[in-house]
C-alpha cells in the first residue's frame, strides 16, 4: 500500500514539474513574442515622429520662401522707386544743364560751324552805301536758321548770346548787349555741323538771301568750336 502511493506521488510530482515546464516555457514565448511585437511598434512611432517633423519643417520651409518672395519684390519695388527718383534727379540735372547753356553760363564745345557775314564791295554808282553792309537783319537771319537747325549755343566774333540778347546797328557796327563788334561777324554755332551747314546754303534760303543783299558769306565746318560764357550776371 505505501508502494501505490508512493507511487502517485511520484508520478504527480512529475505531472507537476512537466506542467511547471510548459507554463515557464509559454510564459518565456509570450513575453518574447511582446517584445519583438514591440519593436516593431516602437520603430513605426519614431518613423511617424520623423515623418510629422519632416512634413512641419517642409511646411516651415514654404512660409520662409513665401516671406523671401515678398521680401525680394519689396525690394524690387524699392529700387525701382530709387530708379525712378535718380532718373528724375538725372533729368532735372540735364534740364539744369541745358538752360545754363541755353542763358550762356557756361563754357560749351563741340562739333559746329562758323558763319562770316563780311560788307559786301561797295558800288559807286549806287547812291546807298547801307546797301553794301551787313545789318541786324542780316545777323538775325543767320541766327535763326541755326537755331531752327539745333544749335545748342551761338557767339557773334565770340561773344556769347543768350535766350534774352539784343542785337542793333549802329552803321558799319553792330551793338550786341551793350557791345560793339565790327564786320566782319563772324557767326560760331554748336551743333551738326551738316544739318546747319545744309540748312544755310539752301536754294532760295539765308545765303542765297543774304548774297542778293551784296552780303559776302562764307559757312566753314568746324571740328571743335569753343564758347566762353557770358561775364557778369
Amino acid at each position: 500500500m505505501l508502494v501505490k502511493v508512493k507511487g502517485k506521488h511520484v508520478i504527480l510530482s512529475l505531472v507537476c514539474l512537466v506542467l511547471g515546464f510548459m507554463i515557464a516555457f509559454s510564459y518565456q514565448r509570450t513575453e518574447a513574442e511582446n517584445k519583438q511585437a514591440n519593436i516593431p511598434d516602437k520603430q513605426l512611432q519614431r518613423n511617424l515622429d520623423l515623418r510629422n517633423q519632416l512634413i512641419e519643417q517642409e511646411e516651415l520651409n514654404r512660409k520662409l520662401q513665401n516671406e523671401l518672395a515678398k521680401k525680394q519684390q519689396q525690394v524690387l519695388e524699392i529700387e525701382k522707386e530709387l530708379s525712378s527718383e535718380a532718373q528724375v534727379f538725372f533729368n532735372l540735372a540735364e534740364d539744369t544743364e541745358k538752360y545754363r547753356m541755353f542763358l550762356g553760363k557756361v563754357k560749351v564745345k563741340g562739333k559746329g560751324v562758323e558763319v562770316t557775314l563780311a560788307d559786301g564791295d561797295y558800288n559807286p554808282k549806287e547812291e546807298n552805301v547801307n546797301n553794301y553792309i551787313v545789318h541786324e537783319q542780316h545777323v538775325f537771319k543767320v541766327i535763326n536758321e541755326l537755331f531752327i537747325s539745333g544749335a545748342s549755343a551761338i557767339a557773334i566774333n565770340g561773344q556769347r548770346l543768350s535766350s534774352n540778347s539784343y542785337i542793333i546797328c549802329n552803321g558799319p557796327v553792330i551793338t550786341i548787349d551793350g557791345t560793339q563788334q565790327p564786320a566782319p561777324f563772324i557767326i560760331s554755332a554748336i551743333g551738326d555741323p551738316d544739318v546747319m551747314s545744309a540748312a544755310i546754303n539752301l536754294t532760295g534760303g539765308v545765303k542765297d538771301q543774304l548774297v542778293n543783299d551784296n552780303i559776302v558769306v562764307k559757312i566753314e565746318k568746324k571740328e571743335n568750336v569753343v564758347l566762353e560764357p557770358i561775364l557778369g550776371n
